[in-house]
């Protein structure tokens, strides 16, 4: 058994992942954030996975033992000099504490990476960490283009090729809902209102070659607002316009690096309305929704690789 630990901006998470079996068991549980609000002062986000990642720690265990033969923790948001949050700091201390007192090597990761990895765990991938890919990283913090390749030390590496000029996929969709009066995180409340839409949009991404520009969308689906527009049809816009994006990312990295596998990744891709189109154009690989959304089973998962090397 491989235990991964993840303390990110959104959630605090925690996962065993059983490397006979191929199973995982996942613990989570977003950071509170009051209504109305767009995130957490990284202080007040510290504060939190403090709270938190006890108790989600002890309900993986709860009612059983397993002999843990190796730990891992993001302590990072991406893997490149300088990626650094402070709610990260959380994971990595107690990560240190468990590696100490049980006695088990500790492997260090992005969060990034965790994401890659859930996604292909999730789909039943994980061949590809042997392989050339490029995997899409659509979050609240990130909107990039990686070029993900095998690496003896860090199991992946991951280069980035294309992003956001602007704004973040998730920010957009975040930022949109709040002004629609959802919940944050606003993702999945944003799905539910777009799916009952039935408006058709002809949406143009801006593009300035693999680089999207997104800061466009808070400000279109504002005027939409104030026109008394309704507001499944405004969350739907924000959907499909995401995802134009995405498509005009990807056909352009296509084109620069072949048919290599795309993987989409993030919480943003946990959208059903987005992958069913990135399923169907490029025949897109992506995790379960539970995988999708942050979460450490990514980090169990290259933890266990890692102490085979």
């Amino acid at each position: 058994m491989f235990l991964g630990i993840d303390t990110s901006n959104y959630t605090t998470s925690a996962a065993l992942y059983d490397a006979a079996k191929g199973e995982v068991i996942q613990r989570k549980k977003l950071l509170p954030v009051k209504e109305g609000e767009l995130g957490l002062r990284q202080s007040d986000a510290v504060f939190a996975h403090v709270k938190q990642l006890g108790d989600i720690v002890t309900g993986l265990f709860e009612g059983n033992k397993y002999e843990i033969e190796a730990i891992g923790v993001s302590t990072r948001p991406r893997d490149m000099e300088g990626s650094y949050m402070p709610c990260f700091l959380v994971g990595d201390m107690v990560s240190k504490t468990l590696s100490s007192a049980l006695s088990a090597p500790r492997y260090e990761f992005s969060h990034q990476q965790g994401h890659i990895a859930a996604a292909l765990f999730s789909a039943g991938r994980l061949d590809l960490l042997d392989e050339k890919f490029i995997a899409f990283h659509l979050s609240g913090g990130t909107t990039e283009a990686l070029l993900v390749t095998p690496d003896e030390k860090r199991i992946i590496k991951c280069e980035k090729i294309a992003g956001s000029a602007d704004l973040k996929a998730g920010q957009a969709v975040d930022r949109v809902g709040v002004m629609l009066g959802l919940p944050f995180p606003a993702g999945k409340f944003l799905e539910e209102l777009a799916l009952k839409s039935t408006a058709k949009f002809k949406i143009k991404p801006t593009m300035k070659g693999a680089e999207c520009c997104l800061s466009g969308i808070e400000n279109k689906c504002r005027k939409m607002l104030d026109s008394c527009e309704k507001h499944e049809d405004i969350a739907l816009f924000c959907l499909k316009s995401v995802e134009a994006a995405l498509c005009g990312m990807t056909d352009a990295l296509i084109a620069e690096y072949g048919r290599l596998p795309l993987i989409y990744a993030g919480g943003v891709m946990s959208n059903k309305i987005i992958r069913k189109t990135m399923e169907e154009k490029y025949d897109g690989i992506f995790a379960m929704p539970e995988f999708s959304s942050d979460n450490a089973a990514g980090i169990a998962v290259l933890t266990a690789v890692a102490s085979k090397k």
